[in-house]
């Protein structure tokens, strides 16, 4: 079981007066959720809805020759029947990748895609229908692995895209000089890597209920991480207005990416709704969550890498294959990231990578936490390992003398702002005792380390548009009360306790004064959704300029009380300085007040009152908000984030920008049984730059959660796939860490200001992840002497690789 070690996460950060933030605060959602009070999709109580079942392909690869429904519409209790014939329009998260339909309509592409849905009175007619449902398929030859999909072919899965094999997106960049990078270093290594494709796991499987009025208008329930993207896709792929449908987010039982696309079976629930006009409902089995997929991509990469004992890393070359299955989802944004993340947290001068997504008829895969770095920077951290074990070099050394410097633009131009890793890594390396146990441990035990480095939101929208990335709305009711509205998914992260931590330090208020309405697109404006680390940076900085509104009009109206001169609120200069654009004060006179506005004005709202300091004069709180109400009678005001102007102008430069970006350090051991071949990590050592932490019980919750996900992905979690049927569609047959595989955790401060960060903070949802995995096939290395460079380090793999270093070293006669 996990012993927990209660670091202070805001110790050798400077004094900060805050009230709220920087307090270890639990959810404002935890009592109804330990209590069963909290309701998720299939907990909501619709009046008499149709329960929908899905019948699904049972071959990876076929033409649809013709699909019979007339048996399953005559059964009694069967109110309707859908085919691919129903829908015009695909859809997809990505603008420029809608390749997905919401039934299958002419080929089938993988082994449990819809091929037709019912509605029914009620779940057992519903199953006996689809049993009705005659379809004939035309069985075609599948490619089941990427190397396959590369071939020439006269029946791509995708013949819309006009290529003549199965290549969805090629991705070639190159910076610096390749050759002179592997010419400066001292050793040079290249290996070949291999990731299963792995699973979310949440604990709420996909669920949807749709409810529809008598003007026609659905409100559609739904276990997702982005409802802003399924409204765009439900009104497409229905051909109605936007404004006749509402997406509600209910409490969320994990997404962790899987569940920030829009799908298949919330399309078909729509429709069914507008055409039955009937409440309707649907949700998935597990053995359905498995087909559905959407997880981290199978991915064969073969890297090559420089290393000097003065200059560090001096290149990387990066191959790669990555499987997406048989549709997009995020896959494009996947195939940058799994290059250009490397561009962190090292100074890399010069660097390639070359990566391939390519269709099969697998499950698709998609978004999953850590997203698209998750498996290069495994390679990375291990090859460099490698170069410093050639060179009897401390590892641990070597990266603190690697990692960036503050304020300064990577070899592909990234901006980064704040770096905390340096004494986060120095710390973690004294609290472990890494001198004294890194290669001098007993035979079997063993110590290792490796960094990360992650965005905290995409700097640039996957709709291209010029709204602002978030926009939060705010009131204040006649009791002082004051409510958020944020399209912002909390998916169990706690972002709502955030944006409620934001508007209750700016007012002064108590956090329990703060009411959230969040993730419904009738009643919250739009925010682009819980993925890629962004809702803290952005929706928090729209929080907080809402608050820093609403605390204007409050000051204004105490000064009307007090009879005084309010402040005046001069307009900043343009920020002097590129990497520190937050921190002044705030524009009043344009839609964005700026990140992380200094919004002081001379008063202190607090314990009920508004005082000023220099005339030590005060009103309460209450009767300010009655004196505001008496302008208008409504009080109410937004705030906004907008990514600052960031990026080279070659193409592709968009990618993987952010405002800022995190910096990770693990220090992990473990114990390896040499007979049984069975790895167990002991205790993990976790130093993470998050900026300034907003909630310090929050990160963490988001540390060892990482860490636990982590655990499965490096030793025993992978997708099984036979000719492109799923093999272990269930929880008995897919492992996961249980608690008994939590390791001893020991967070350790990493401290960095981050001016642009809403009071300093930046993302620690997901960079934490990539680096433990690495650090643990370090540790193993540590322990035993063997590389293991395929994932899971399942105990069979341990085995082989310590009879070949036998045969090795007998062969060698040592």
């Amino acid at each position: 079981m996990t012993d927990h070690k209660m670091t202070d996460l805001t110790k050798g950060y400077p004094a900060k007066d805050y009230k709220v933030i920087g307090k270890p605060v639990p959810l404002i959602d935890s009592r109804a959720k330990v209590t069963g009070q909290a309701l998720y999709t299939d907990d909501i109580r619709l009046h008499n809805p149709l329960i929908i079942k899905i019948l699904r392909a049972p071959c990876p690869s076929a033409n649809i020759l013709s699909v019979d429904i007339s048996a399953a519409l005559a059964l009694s209790g069967v109110k309707g029947v859908l085919t691919g014939a129903d829908f015009k329009n695909n859809f997809g998260v990505l603008s420029i990748s809608k390749d997905e339909p919401a039934i299958a309509r002419d080929m089938v592409r993988y082994m449990g895609e819809p091929v037709a849905a019912v509605a029914a009175e009620n779940a057992e007619i519903a199953a006996h229908a689809l049993r009705l449902i005659k379809v004939d398929y035309e069985i075609t030859e599948g490619v089941f692995n990427s190397k396959e999909a590369l071939k020439p072919t006269d029946h791509p899965l995708h013949p819309e895209l006009n290529k003549k094999n199965n290549l969805h997106k090629e991705i070639l960049q190159e910076f610096g000089d390749l050759d002179q990078g592997f010419s400066d270093a001292d050793v040079v290594i290249k290996k070949r890597f291999r990731f299963a494709s792995i699973n979310h796991g949440f604990t709420e499987p996909h669920a949807t209920q749709v409810q529809i009025d008598n003007k026609g208008n659905i409100t559609v329930y739904s276990a997702t991480q982005v409802p802003h993207y399924l409204h765009m896709a439900l009104a497409e792929v229905l051909e109605i207005p936007e404004h006749n449908i509402r997406v509600i987010k209910p409490h969320l039982g994990g997404g962790f990416g899987g569940k920030s696309d829009p799908f298949p079976h919330e399309m078909i629930a729509a429709k069914f709704a507008l055409d039955l006009g009937r409440n309707v409902k649907i949700k998935f089995d597990r053995e359905e969550v498995f087909f559905s997929h959407h997880g981290r991509h199978q991915t064969d990469l073969t890297m090559k890498l420089g290393y000097s004992r003065k200059k560090g890393i001096t290149a990387i070359d990066l191959d790669t294959l990555i499987d997406g299955g048989a549709y997009g989802s995020f896959g494009i944004v996947t195939t940058y990231y799994n290059g250009v993340l490397l561009q962190g947290p090292y100074k890399l001068p010069n660097f390639r990578f070359h990566v391939q997504r390519l269709y099969t008829n697998k499950p698709m895969c998609g978004a999953m936490r850590g997203h698209g770095g998750v498996n290069p920077r495994f390679a990375s951290e291990v090859l460099l390992d490698m170069a410093c074990a050639e060179l009897d070099i401390d590892p641990a050394e070597s990266r603190l003398n690697m990692i960036h410097k503050e304020n300064t633009l990577t070899t592909n131009e990234f901006r980064v702002t704040s770096v905390g890793l340096h004494n986060g890594l120095t710390e973690a390396i004294k609290r472990t005792k890494w001198k004294e146990k890194h290669g001098k441990l007993p035979f079997g035990t063993g110590i290792g380390v490796a960094c990360g480095f992650f965005i905290s939101g995409s700097a640039l929208p996957i709709h291209w548009n010029k709204l602002p990335a978030s926009t939060v709305r705010m009131t204040i009711d006649y009791d002082g009360g004051v409510t958020v509205y944020s399209g912002a998914a909390d998916i169990g992260q706690g972002s709502d306790t955030m944006l409620a931590q934001m508007a209750a330090e700016v007012l002064g208020q108590p956090l329990e004064n703060i009411k959230i309405i969040s993730a419904d697109t009738r009643t919250t404006p739009v925010d682009l959704g819980s993925y890629s680390s962004r809702v803290t940076f952005m929706a928090g900085n729209a929080s907080r300029n809402a608050a820093i509104r609403m605390r204007r009009i409050l000051i204004e109206a105490a000064c009307d009380l007090l009879e005084m001169i309010p402040p005046e609120y001069d307009r900043p200069d343009a920020p002097d300085n590129f990497f520190r654009q937050g921190g002044r004060k705030p524009d009043f006179e344009q839609g964005f007040l700026g990140a992380n506005p200094d919004y002081a004005d001379g008063f202190i709202i607090e314990d009920g009152l508004i005082r000023s300091e220099k005339h030590n004069a005060s009103v309460t709180y209450l009767d300010a908000v009655t004196k505001a109400l008496e302008f208008g009678g409504i009080l109410q005001t937004s705030g906004t984030y907008r990514a600052p102007k960031l990026g080279g102008k070659f193409k592709g430069a968009g990618a993987g920008l952010s405002p800022s970006y995190s910096f990770t350090a693990f220090i992990v051991e473990v114990t390896v049984d040499p007979e049984t071949g069975f790895i167990k990590v002991d205790k993990a050592t976790c130093a993470h730059d998050c900026g300034f932490p907003l909630n310090p019980l929050a990160v963490r919750g988001q540390i060892e959660g990482c860490i636990h996900m982590g655990l499965g992905q490096a030793l025993m979690e992978e997708m099984i796939y036979d000719s492109g049927a799923t093999q272990n569609p269930s929880f008995l047959d897919y492992k996961i860490p249980s608690a008994f595989e939590q390791p001893e955790v020991d967070i350790v401060p990493a401290y960095s200001d981050d001016s642009e960060g809403p009071f300093g903070a930046k993302e620690a949802g997901e960079g934490i992840l990539a680096p433990v995995i690495p650090a643990i096939a370090n540790a193993v290395y540590d322990a035993i002497g063997i590389r293991l460079t395929q994932l899971p380090m399942r105990p069979d793999r341990v085995l082989s690789a310590l009879a070949k270093e036998r045969e090795k070293n007998q062969e060698a006669g040592t």
